[in-house]
């Protein structure tokens, strides 16, 4: 009954989405009704899959919204506390590519099993985290334990029901994978208002352990392990790489860059590892990555738009708890319900996404890219008076530009690869996309601080006794410079500005990053018209 572990083909990335993309190939009405033909057993390894991956993606976003209450109380700076994000989408991008092999050599249950008992352990180890530099680490093994449960998710669905169902299961399945991002900033912010942050991640500790045991009795049958072989030089020297660079982006701005002998050191080492990735791979029998996938035009086109479909899917999702928690005082509650539109625009665009990308993929991504682009250039216009419904609406559309984006994009990059090459390409897909992730957030994140920085020094040399603005009858006493207290509320206020400055620069960077993506998608070969 269990296909080959291998064949996680589907293995990564083509997640959520790949369900709508599932759909472009078959009309999923005869599949519907064949569902009611299907046994108690093939549901609950549904149920048990959904839950995992439901799970995982709550964890995603649900970080997001309870960092101003962990920079509080952790005592962290602006780019310290993204590191809770970067580096767990480092340490997801940087795993998913073994679930092939920890799936032949330990089967699909004892992965499944072991690595939502791990996640779920970790969720608790960041809950009582008591400094930063803990928090990290676990944070860290969320992503190493999480990373191979949306692929091993997807193969086990694709193996356990017939593939005249396959459409039907994974659209529910994608519909599961897609409400865990949504579900995770209202729960998370709702757990978080009620007791404190720690509590947003005790609440995955539950639901884990009941996975874990749904987990071990509904996928008895799936314990056959078979002995693949992985490139140990390839994937050490990239994932060294990978972790290299990004230590250096998110400690460079604290460090003063290569005025640190760190940044020198972690430089050196990311060139070092990359070049004996490089070569390696050139030069080995059976690489880690195979250089002849990028020989691939859809392909290889393809992983520079996943590149930049990653920078485009969490830089919000960071920079707008930040925003309305100091200088709006929005609580905790509002800030998730508001993030939470981010989804909804998801849901909205698997309405369209199936017809469209059916009849006209490159016009989809394209269409997908510039939703993005508009709504992170609206955000841009914001000043430090946005509304709620400013918020809501420009998230809503950013999310809907994703995830009609995203589809026809997954589909035009593997259209043209052999069947025995998808399996590895998925993973490097994947890892793609998470490293863009990881990178843009810390570049956004040091955007922001010196474009606050910046513009606080330059506000700060308008406040002065010659300036006649601050003798202005009309001005608040509360500003006066005549006291110590009139004077630090002042700076308060200008602190607030320069740092919306800042905000406004990074969504600026975004836009930008939407748009340049764009001229690419026509550089990928179309696809034939589905009747």
């Amino acid at each position: 009954m269990a296909a080959a572990p291998a064949d996680i083909a589907s293995t990564t990335e083509l997640s959520s989405r790949r369900a709508s993309a599932a759909m472009a190939v078959a009309s999923p009405a005869p599949a519907v009704g064949g569902l009611f033909s299907i046994g108690a057993r093939q549901w609950l390894i549904l149920l048990t899959v959904q839950i995992s991956t439901l799970l995982f993606g709550m964890t995603i976003t649900l970080a997001n919204v309870v960092l101003p209450q962990i920079r509080g109380a952790l005592s962290a700076t602006q780019d310290e506390i993204a590191w809770v994000i970067t580096l767990n989408l480092v340490a997801t991008a940087v795993a998913t590519p073994m679930t092939g092999w920890l799936a032949s050599w330990l089967g699909w249950r004892n992965v499944m099993f072991f690595c939502v008992g791990g996640f779920s352990v970790c969720s608790f180890l960041c809950g009582i985290a008591d400094s930063l530099e803990t928090l990290v680490l676990y944070r860290i093994g969320q992503g190493l334990f999480g990373a191979p449960i949306m692929p091993m998710g997807q193969g086990i669905v694709l193996a356990t029901f017939p593939r005249h169902l396959h459409t039907a299961v994974m659209v529910i399945w994608g519909a599961g994978s897609v409400m865990g991002p949504v579900f995770g900033p209202i729960f998370g912010s709702m757990m978080a208002e009620a007791y404190n942050w720690r509590a947003a991640f005790f609440m995955i500790v539950p639901p884990g352990l009941m996975a874990m045991a749904c987990i071990w009795f509904a996928l008895s049958e799936y314990r056959d392990r078979t002995r693949t072989q992985l490139d140990w030089t390839g994937f050490l020297a990239l994932s060294a790489a990978i972790t290299g660079l990004q230590l250096m982006i998110d400690r460079g701005q604290r460090l003063d860059w290569f005025e640190s002998p760190e940044i020198c050191l972690e430089a050196g080492v990311a060139a070092i590892a990359f070049w004996i990735f490089a070569a390696h791979s050139l030069t080995a029998a059976r690489p880690f990555l195979d250089p002849k996938l990028l020989l691939d035009r859809n392909f290889s086109i393809g992983l520079v738009i996943a590149f930049f479909m990653g920078m485009l899917a969490f830089t919000s999702l960071v920079l707008f708890p930040g925003l309305l928690h100091d200088l709006r005082d929005y609580p905790d509650s509002m800030i998730g319900l508001l993030l939470a539109a981010r989804g909804t625009g998801n849901w909205m665009a698997f309405l369209v996404v199936v017809p469209f990308s059916r009849r006209y993929p490159r016009l989809a991504v394209a269409t997908g890219l510039l939703a993005q682009a508009v709504a992170a250039w609206s955000m841009a216009q914001f000043d430090i008076n946005l509304s709620s419904f400013d918020v809501f609406w420009t998230n809503a559309l950013q999310g809907f530009g994703f995830g009609l984006a995203y589809t026809p994009m997954t589909v035009l990059a593997f259209a043209t690869l052999s069947a025995d090459k998808i399996t590895e390409a998925s993973g490097v897909f994947t890892l793609v996309r998470n490293f863009g992730s990881s990178l843009f957030i810390s570049v956004t994140v040091v955007l922001l601080v010196r474009s606050t920085a910046i513009n606080y020094s330059r506000l700060t040399e308008f406040i002065t006794p010659y300036n006649k603005a601050l003798a202005f009858p009309g001005l608040p006493s509360a500003w006066s410079m005549d006291t110590t207290s009139g004077l630090m509320r002042l700076a308060n206020e200008i602190q607030h500005r320069a740092a919306m400055i800042g905000y406004i620069n990074a969504f600026y960077l975004l836009a930008a990053t939407a748009a340049v993506g764009m001229p690419l998608v026509w550089l990928m070969r179309g696809m034939p018209r589905l009747q």
